[in-house]
């Protein structure tokens, strides 16, 4: 399929009501949106299949849903950081931040390079991209050992003073799916989260009490990554 034929498709398959709709019940804003919701477009990539170079040309194009598009379709492996940096500068939503992030970003091999790189940004959702994209890696990489993810406890200490709702629930969900790799790692990660709740900033103590929150209901679901370790 071409980008032409993909974009006439995409043209068919939008709706301004939709627009509207996402606007006012998710809050998610875009420029020459179309109007195509999220469970449309994974069935349109899945007709198209992983594609690098197209999955390229579809984001360089006018329409936000080609944009989405493309972060379905691009293949993580060829990620650069040239790429990373042409793309992010264009976020302007959690939608697009989070489908990038999480479907490409963390399943590439810069996914260390774009967390640390982009959790010291200015814009809202450029740094919300380190933290989603830190989300996803934890379940993305089921081998790593516990360092891998505890060395990113510092960043994130340092981030949950931004109070940017975008951020910060950001933030708070790293923290979040780290504990939940392991038991150890959730032992750790609640003694952190006890001692952010020392702190004065009151959007550090509402990140670290959500955390805690939740990972001490006994209800929590715990993974056990890495298997070689968790699973014997």
């Amino acid at each position: 399929m071409s980008e032409e034929e993909i974009i006439n498709r995409l043209k068919l398959l939008g709706d301004q009501k939709n627009v509207i709709n996402k606007k006012n019940k998710f809050g998610i804003v875009s420029s020459n949106a179309l109007g195509i919701y999220m469970k449309d477009l994974n069935l349109l990539s899945k007709t198209i299949g992983k594609n690098s170079e197209l999955a390229i040309s579809l984001f360089e194009s006018d329409y936000y849903e080609a944009k989405l598009l493309a972060g379905k379709i691009f293949k993580p492996k060829d990620l650069t950081m040239y790429l990373v940096r042409l793309w992010t500068q264009e976020f302007n939503n959690r939608e697009i931040c989070d489908t990038l992030s999480m479907g490409v970003y963390s399943k590439s091999t810069v996914a260390e390079n774009i967390i640390l790189e982009y959790s010291t940004k200015q814009t809202e959702y450029e740094k919300r991209a380190a933290f989603a994209t830190l989300v996803s890696f934890c379940m993305a990489d089921k081998k790593a050992p516990n360092a891998e993810f505890l060395k990113y406890l510092p960043i994130l200490e340092s981030s949950a003073v931004d109070d940017r709702i975008y951020v910060k629930k950001a933030v708070n969900w790293a923290i979040r799916s780290i504990g939940k790799c392991n038991i150890d790692l959730k032992i750790q990660v609640i003694a952190f989260c006890k001692e952010l709740l020392l702190q004065q900033n009151t959007t550090t103590k509402w990140i670290a009490k959500d955390t805690l929150k939740e990972l001490q209901d006994k209800n929590v679901r715990i993974s056990d990554y890495p298997r070689s370790v968790y699973r014997i």
